[in-house]
């Protein structure tokens, strides 16, 4: 859990309705730890019924309220429709959509088959879209809102070893320019968030060795490692009305990596 003493305080967010997809580790956890800290009604989408329940015990203990949690293989577009329509039914309708889940399982040019190249796409950009098409009406009847869709400097860098996942991260940016021109007049803002590597449990437990630490502090500006909770603080600045006016942009979180 973070220390208050660290985080900006937005009143827009206090009871704020807000979806975030991916919710139950990693950099989704921060996220949701982080809407929770800012008093919002916070609703997470993640398939693992276990990490989640980690999760809402962890913040129950640190007094933070609830958040409701939906188990959805964002795979099946009905079942996340069925639940962004739930959370309009218990909530009202959701003014911050968090478009954050996404799976980076690596795989070489080589390697790449029909199927996993439709999976990484099915997972890390078609949700993106999917959630922002079910939300918008509600979120524009209620007076606007903000999107925060997560992609990543990957596709900045042409990180080799993972191209699936590669394209649907610049495709992200892509759509961002895309839902924010055509959802601005109806008061939606729509904003891409591209982290660097960011240290989550999965990320230092998979992939970080000693030598990939020292190249990549050798490559950043900023000599410390990115941690969830740099990625959330942002995301709560976008989806905040501090940042009203900020639309169809990409920011760039990656200590000065690219």
């Amino acid at each position: 859990m973070t220390s208050t003493s660290q985080l900006a305080t937005y009143p827009s967010l206090q009871d704020k309705v807000t979806l975030i997809t991916g919710g139950a580790s990693g950099i989704g956890a921060s996220l949701v730890e982080h809407f929770c800290r800012q008093q919002a009604r916070v609703s997470y989408i993640d398939i693992n019924e276990e990490a989640a329940a980690t999760l809402n015990h962890q913040l129950t203990q640190a007094g933070l309220p609830t958040p409701t949690f939906y188990k959805v293989d964002l795979r099946d577009i009905s079942a996340l429709e069925a639940a962004i329509q739930a959370i309009h039914q218990v909530d009202g309708p959701i003014r911050a959509l968090i478009n954050n889940a996404g799976w980076d399982e690596r795989r070489a040019v080589g390697d790449v088959t029909p199927d996993f190249w439709d999976m990484s796409q099915e997972i890390n950009l078609r949700p993106h879209f999917f959630a922002a098409q079910a939300v918008a009406e509600k979120m524009a009847d209620a007076g606007g809102g903000s999107i925060v869709n997560l992609s990543s400097n990957s596709w900045m860098l042409g990180v080799p070893g993972m191209p699936a996942y590669v394209a649907a991260k610049a495709g992200i940016v892509g759509l961002t320019k895309a839902l924010a021109r055509e959802l601005g007049p109806k008061k939606i803002r729509v904003n891409a968030l591209l982290p660097g590597w960011v240290m989550t449990q999965r990320q230092i437990e998979k992939w970080l060795t000693p030598e990939a630490k020292t190249q990549l502090l050798a490559e950043q500006c900023l000599k410390e490692t990115i941690q969830p909770e740099d990625v959330a603080q942002l995301a709560l600045f976008l989806a905040s009305d501090d940042s009203r006016m900020i639309t169809a942009q990409s920011y760039v979180l990656d200590g000065g990596r690219t």
